[in-house]
């Protein structure tokens, strides 16, 4: 059960995603609902903690599970279908290994900013319904206040549940599980003959449009470990996560990566790594003959990496103004090129395609050739870019709605969070999450946002929060 909290607040009511499920808010407003919301609940229905295991890292590890996080249960009748309601730091369970299973005020923020930025960009994502203060007193390196996340996820399975089935429960566990994911959120597969191999198939379409959505704007997921990986296509857990700023494809933020296992570059490769754990749980269903098998599912996830460049590289054509009468292959060297010459002059990956947009939209390019360190490099780049690019307003229009102005920079974040926990002034949490919600259109008064960080702003390591 979830530990209560003493003196509960509702913080932050997340009214956009509750408009965008066709819910009202009076009821999470009521002393009902923030008893739910809270660990106060009577909850007649007990909650559920779920077991996974997972390759962390790449190493294995049997037996995982929500350490401080306990699923309520499911609001059904939304305008999206069902949707789990999870709190997260509600209290220990059974996964706990020696956490207290609490969650500080700063962690709970990180995670609403960040998801909500996701959500704002379009990118598939769990998003947080409420942010609720404890009143409890969470201990980490020094003692902070304590709060809860209320998360909605379409769903909370992932890989590492596959897994654990597997080494648990057996064949019969895994083949459980794979017909309730099928039957909740597959349904078109029910009747499918060869329904496992196509559930292992749309998985896969939905891991590289992911992947290659977050690399289009920059986001490092930092924790790729296999009970990180949503089934249904989702952005889960923001631990170590982070947006860069200077584009590096090597780039790492979170603190526990120390050989670059996770970096901007090495997330497609990843996610087929992951995959591939997937699809070793499905094979004894996918052919009754185990090299038959091998070779279906093999086939399968050799789709991953032509799947993961064409989602890659239209995106990088809305990116660069690229029409369809530009070959893949020719868009393909404009996106090496591009990236590049971003490493080469240390370019931060939001301004540069920020102020690219605008020299489409027919600015003055002066601003975009000083990001380069070398003139001449800047100016044969622009001129390469020139002969590729459209003239066509359509999409000229689509380029901005692939190019935020506004993402959640680190040292925003920090920002909002230091204001929040330190001053208990929310006025920079709220003034970020209303600018993030649109991220392509920019409030004159929120350009302070778009800056990068200076020398002594810059964030160079980023944290789980447990």
């Amino acid at each position: 059960m979830p530990v209560a909290s003493p003196s509960p607040k509702m913080i932050e009511l997340n009214t956009n995603l509750l408009a965008v499920l066709g819910i009202a808010p009076q009821w999470f407003d009521s002393d009902a609902g923030l008893a739910t919301l809270s660990g106060n609940g009577d909850y007649a229905q007990p909650p559920i903690a779920m077991a996974y295991a997972a390759h962390q890292f790449g190493h294995w590890v049997p037996l995982l599970g929500d350490g401080r996080a306990h699923m309520l249960g499911q609001i059904a009748d939304t305008t999206v279908g069902s949707i789990d309601v999870q709190l997260k730091g509600s209290g220990r369970t059974r996964f706990s290994r020696n956490g207290d299973g609490l969650a500080t005020l700063g962690s709970v923020l990180r995670e609403y900013i960040v998801s909500e930025a996701m959500a704002g960009l379009g990118i598939p994502s769990t998003r947080a319904l409420a942010v609720i203060g404890t009143g409890k007193k969470v201990m980490r390196e020094e003692v902070f206040p304590g709060a809860l996340l209320v998360r909605t996820a379409r769903s909370h399975i992932r890989v590492g549940s596959f897994q654990f089935a597997a080494t648990s429960q057996g064949e019969d566990g895994v083949k459980a599980l794979a017909e309730f994911v099928i039957a909740h959120y597959f349904p078109e597969l029910t009747d499918r003959q060869e329904k496992y191999l196509e559930l292992l198939e749309v998985v896969i379409d939905r891991q590289a449009s992911l992947v290659a959505q977050w690399m289009l704007v920059g986001f490092i997921h930092g924790v790729m470990n296999t009970d990180n990986m949503s089934i249904v296509g989702e952005t889960i857990d923001y631990g170590p996560c982070a947006f860069m700023d200077e584009f590096h494809p090597e780039k790492v933020f979170s603190s526990i990566d120390r050989n670059g296992r996770y970096a901007w570059g090495q997330q497609p490769s990843i996610a087929l790594w992951n995959l591939a754990q997937f699809a070793g749980t499905l094979m004894p269903f996918i052919h009754p003959d185990a090299n038959e098998a091998e070779t279906l599912v093999k086939s399968r996830l050799d789709n991953f990496a032509p799947q993961f460049r064409h989602a890659f590289n239209t995106g990088m054509r809305r990116k660069l103004c690229i029409d369809d009468s530009v070959s893949s292959e020719e868009i393909s060297n404009l996106s090496e090129t591009t990236l590049g010459a971003m490493t080469e002059s240390q370019i931060d990956f939001t301004v540069f395609f920020d102020l690219l947009t605008r020299t489409a939209a027919g600015e003055s390019s002066a601003s975009l050739l000083q990001l380069f360190k070398d003139d001449g490099k800047g100016e044969a780049w622009l001129a390469l870019w020139q002969s590729l690019r459209s003239d066509n307003p359509d999409i000229i229009k689509g380029m901005r709605e692939a190019n935020p102005a506004i993402i959640a920079r680190n040292h925003r974040v920090e920002e909002a969070i230091e204001a929040a926990v330190k001053h208990r002034d929310f006025s920079p949490f709220h003034r970020l999450c209303k600018a993030l919600a649109d991220p392509y259109n920019v409030d004159p008064a929120d350009t302070k946002l778009q800056t990068p960080p200076s020398q002594t702003e810059r964030v160079t390591q980023t944290f789980c929060g447990t």
